[in-house]
């Protein structure tokens, strides 16, 4: 008998705010925290992001050591720590429900690599460090979670590139469904801030190439937008079955994932969001708002406003849409959950949040956007995400 999947703890290492409510306060904000990236060399290559800014690991666990942890596996365990105390539960009572750990990264730590290189380069294979195998993997991500709960924690890691978040979250809450587990722990996180790759998604055309007006650059679905911009953070949730004690922030009623079958970057998006709305047993007609990737790219926001349009139909003019990208960026593999971090509090709350730097439409994104946050009455959400290389999900949440 498969059995429901509710969210009981969330916990948002953002840009806009680090825990619950100063992510859902900062969110909702019409403010972009996108700047020039300071710390790097700007006059070798202009490099802009939203940063998380003021954090510091010691203030959530004095256990770890930072300069031994990816700043990536930091956002992770400080998310994962937030979640759990956000569903009141302490590490222990966590260890009791057989739980499990399945979170997505996308990148591993590129600045530490290309500095090993740069040692190795200098001083030849004495400047080697053993340590580099396991702090830049992905898998460090989930396996410093799984530590700080216990020996009993299984963990998984996934890749779907921009997608690895959410597709972590939708596995899980299968993984609760059918009774594997009590409890999982699960999102993403991703911290691409630094030379390597930011060099390369600049050469990729995935983010601009100048610091001009930063804050102005992501402009989602907006008629003069021309790319994305990159941020970082991570975004944990706690997903337990209907029978669990603790109350619900939302219910994950649904999870679609495709491929792009076209080579239409976000096509795709159109067969995940329809498999995601079967699971859930919904008809498109019946979702009160959408949480939209909405990168700020030309082409992506196109394909997915047609993808949109696809499975709603006419109905899409009344359903409002946000993409949070104009306020925090995109966080990669943490984009997806901190979007549906988002979500889950605008349901509770029945506030949406602004799709920040929207303000000429374009004929080719029809949707129902707005520059503010806004009021809603909702009862279920989509969220959806888009990666490179053609993956896409979506997920479906009730209030």
């Amino acid at each position: 008998m498969r059995r429901r999947v509710k969210i009981t703890g969330i916990g948002p290492v953002t840009p806009a705010g680090i825990g619950r409510e100063e992510f859902f306060r900062g969110i909702n904000e019409a403010v972009s925290r996108v700047r020039a990236i300071t710390r790097l060399d700007l006059d070798a290559a202009p490099i802009i992001g939203a940063e998380v800014a003021g954090f510091d690991l010691k203030r959530y666990t004095a256990d770890q050591n930072p300069r031994r942890l990816s700043r990536h596996t930091q956002f992770g365990l400080t998310a994962a720590i937030l979640a759990l105390a956000d569903a009141s539960l302490t590490p222990k009572q966590a260890g009791d429900l057989n739980p499990i750990v399945v979170t997505g990264t996308s990148l591993m730590d590129f600045d530490r690599i290309s500095r090993e290189i740069h040692l190795v380069t200098k001083k030849g294979p004495r400047g080697a460090m053993a340590s580099n195998l396991y702090e830049t993997s992905l898998v460090n991500v989930p396996g410093k979670i799984a530590e700080y709960i216990g020996p009993s924690t299984r963990m998984v890691s996934l890749q779907t590139s921009c997608c690895s978040g959410l597709d972590a979250i939708g596995q899980a809450a299968e993984l609760v469904a059918s009774g594997q587990t009590d409890l999982a722990i699960a999102g993403g996180s991703e911290s691409p801030l630094t030379y390597h790759p930011m060099i390369e998604f600049n050469a990729a055309e995935l983010s601009p190439t100048n610091t001009d007006q930063p804050e102005k650059t992501c402009r989602p679905f907006d008629l003069w937008r021309s790319t994305g911009v990159m941020g970082e953070g991570a975004a944990m949730f706690i997903l337990e079955p209907e029978t669990s004690p603790r109350p619900a922030h939302a219910w994950l009623a649904g999870y679609g994932y495709h491929s792009d079958p076209d080579h239409m970057a976000g096509s795709g998006l159109f067969q995940a969001i329809n498999l995601a709305l079967a699971n859930a047993r919904r008809r498109p007609e019946a979702v009160g708002f959408i949480n939209a990737w909405g990168p700020g790219h030309r082409v992506i926001d196109a394909n997915e406003a047609l993808a949109l349009q696809r499975v709603f139909g006419a109905s899409l003019e009344n359903i409002p849409v946000s993409s949070i990208k104009g306020a925090i960026g995109t966080a990669l593999a943490a984009s997806g959950p901190i979007q549906l971090a988002s979500a889950a509090l605008s349901l509770r709350h029945g506030l949406l949040p602004p799709t920040v730097n929207w303000e000429t439409p374009d004929p080719s994104c029809p949707l129902n956007l707005s520059s503010r946050s806004r009021r809603i009455a909702a009862n279920i959400a989509v969220v959806n995400a888009h990666g490179m290389l053609g993956s896409n999900a979506a997920i479906i949440l009730e209030k």
